[in-house]
């Protein structure tokens, strides 16, 4: 199963109808891409780029997939929408990067994409820090979700715990290879593996999903954080175009995978 699509199947759980099928959101990504590279002059591509533009943003001033905006940095002040104050969680994971990565946002995929209520779109979160966000800058929009699956949740997915001594750079049977994978075994015995993902997967869907940069930390007790750093996704829901580059670089998905921050305390 494609790691990335385990972060919103954890989301939809219980979220009743509409049905959600992560396989059918993170559909059509390759379709997308070679679209664009059959593009035959510098005209055509002008009209897709300007078309990706007009894309209209979801929702309005009350719209469930919005909820907090906060600018980035250690010292930021946080930047409230029209509709709501920034959460605390949107400003302690600002507080945690630079500025440069733009304004943070906490949203909602399946309101964004499925157009669930406040009540359907609810999930538990077991971390500080778990959720859904909206990265904006110069104009694009790219999203970063974090979840922390414990050992029973992982448990009821694969059937095994979470191991850390397995190797996800190794390719098991015909699951996709891992693009730029790197595995790093922490001091405490955890393991951090992070990968690029280009999204080039088939489907029927109306959701484009960008390339993204993954990450998965297995800890010794059999749990383990999933984030998906993600450009961006055309289609149903479009906040904007695709980010150049995925929100946060793989330096700095590291840094908040370690970090106390998104560890439950108590």
């Amino acid at each position: 199963m494609n790691d990335v699509r385990e972060l919103l199947d954890r989301a939809a759980e219980g979220a009743g109808k509409p049905a959600f099928a992560a396989e059918a959101v993170y559909a059509k990504a390759a379709r997308i891409r070679r679209r664009r590279r059959a593009a035959a002059s510098a005209a055509v591509l002008a009209v897709v780029a300007a078309g990706a533009f007009a894309l209209p943003r979801a929702g309005g001033t009350e719209d469930p997939a919005h909820t907090s905006v906060a600018s980035a940095g250690p010292s930021a002040s946080p930047t409230t929408s029209a509709s709501a104050p920034a959460s605390a969680k949107a400003e302690r994971l600002a507080a945690l990067l630079p500025p440069d990565v733009g304004e943070i946002e906490e949203v909602s995929l399946l309101a964004l994409i499925k157009g669930v209520t406040p009540e359907q779109a609810q999930t538990v979160h077991l971390g500080p820090l778990d959720g859904q966000y909206a990265f904006r800058k110069d104009g694009a929009v790219g999203y970063l979700v974090l979840s922390l699956e414990d050992r029973e949740a992982v448990e009821k997915k694969t059937g095994r715990p979470a191991d850390p001594d397995e190797d996800l750079c190794v390719r098991v049977g015909h699951e996709p290879s891992r693009t730029d994978c790197e595995r790093e075994v922490l001091p405490d015995g955890r393991t951090l593996t992070t990968w690029h993902d280009t999204m080039d997967v088939e489907g029927e869907d109306s959701v484009d999903w960008g390339p993204e940069l993954v990450g998965r930390l297995v800890q010794r007790d059999g749990s383990q954080f999933l984030v998906r750093s993600s450009t961006g996704f055309e289609g149903t829901g479009n906040q904007g175009p695709l980010l150049s580059e995925p929100p946060l670089s793989r330096q700095q998905l590291k840094e908040l995978l370690t970090g106390p921050e998104v560890l439950p305390t108590g």
